[in-house]
């Protein structure tokens, strides 16, 4: 029996929270008043933890799936995802930005990690169903 695919608006949805996430981090930081540096630091945050995301998704995925999966390379995924949390969160609390944007900063950053999770997702359920 054929597993049913995932939905047109469940993908659509996943990929606006992972753009509106991104474009929104970034668009913040574009027009932010921070040193060159800080940017770059913020940046970097995104990326890791959009990377780490994604490898964690597929990391668990496998696991569930019976693929083999090293213990370290699943430890450093959930490493990864949780440090790149840590690090905006240290970030954002010894950063000298009003209360308001260290929110925006931490809810796009959020968005676009969970954005990220559920694309893969999408991702790799639809190619199981071709």
């Amino acid at each position: 029996m054929k597993k049913q695919g995932v939905s047109n608006a469940f993908v659509a949805a996943s990929w606006i929270a992972l753009g509106a996430g991104m474009i929104g981090f970034i668009v913040g930081l574009a027009r932010a008043e921070m040193q060159l540096n800080e940017k770059g630091y913020y940046f970097t945050i995104l990326l890791y933890g959009l990377f780490a995301v994604v490898s964690l998704q597929k990391a668990v995925r496998d696991r569930l799936e019976n693929i083999k999966v090293t213990d370290i390379y699943y430890g450093i995924c959930w490493f990864a995802t949780l440090s790149s949390i840590v690090l905006l969160a240290i970030g954002l609390w010894n950063a000298t930005i009003l209360p308001s944007e260290k929110g925006f900063y931490g809810f796009a950053f959020l968005l676009a990690l969970f954005g990220a999770i559920a694309v893969q997702k999408n991702t790799r359920d639809n190619m199981i169903q071709e």
